[in-house]
C-alpha cells in the first residue's frame, strides 16, 4: 500500500451528480456514509440508514448513535459513536465490539482498508491508521487542512477538508 504525503497535483474537472438520496425523516445531515455493495449506508445522528441505491428508499434503520464516519469492511460495518467506534452486524443492527476512538470524541471521518480502519481526527489534521481490535493507533498521518471525510480509492488515501 502506496500512502503518498504529497502527490502531484490531479487534473480538475467539474463534479457531475448523478443522483440525491434525501431528505430523510428526523436527520437534520448526514455524517458518515458507506457501500456494501448492495446498499448505502448513511449515519444521520440517531441511527444508521441502508438506503436502496436504485431506489432511493430506505430499507431499514438501526437505531445507534451515529456521530461521525462510517465504514464497511466486506462484512461488517463500523460507526463512530460519540468516544468509541463501534462493529455492528449489518443484517441483526447488534454491536459486535466497541474500541475506544483515537481522538476522544473529535474523529470527523472512518474507512477501512487493508485489515485496517483510518480515522480522521478534525481539529488536530491527522489521520490515524488504527486496529480495529485493539483500538491502537499504529500511525498517524498529519495535514495542513481540517479532516473530515476519509476514504480510500484503490491505493490512494484521500479525505475531504
Amino acid at each position: 500500500m502506496d500512502i503518498r504525503t504529497t502527490a502531484p497535483p490531479a487534473p480538475t474537472r467539474p463534479a457531475e451528480i448523478v443522483r440525491e438520496y434525501g431528505p430523510f425523516d428526523g436527520a437534520e445531515a448526514v455524517r458518515g456514509v458507506s457501500f456494501d455493495g448492495r446498499h448505502v449506508w448513511a449515519a444521520t445522528g440517531p441511527r444508521l440508514l441502508a438506503i436502496d441505491p436504485h431506489t432511493g428508499e430506505t430499507t431499514r434503520a438501526i437505531e445507534r448513535n451515529c456521530d461521525a464516519g462510517t465504514a464497511f469492511d466486506g462484512t461488517h460495518l463500523y460507526q463512530i459513536a460519540e468516544k468509541r467506534i463501534e462493529k455492528i452486524d449489518p443484517a441483526t443492527g447488534t454491536v459486535l465490539h466497541s474500541i475506544p476512538a483515537p481522538s476522544e470524541g473529535c474523529d470527523s471521518g472512518l474507512a477501512w482498508a487493508d485489515g485496517h480502519l483510518w480515522v480522521g481526527e478534525y481539529q488536530g489534521r491527522r489521520i490515524h491508521q488504527i486496529d480495529p481490535e485493539t483500538g491502537k493507533i499504529l500511525r498517524s498521518l498529519d495535514s495542513d487542512r481540517y479532516v473530515t471525510g476519509v476514504s480510500w480509492v484503490g491505493d490512494a488515501l484521500w479525505h475531504g477538508t
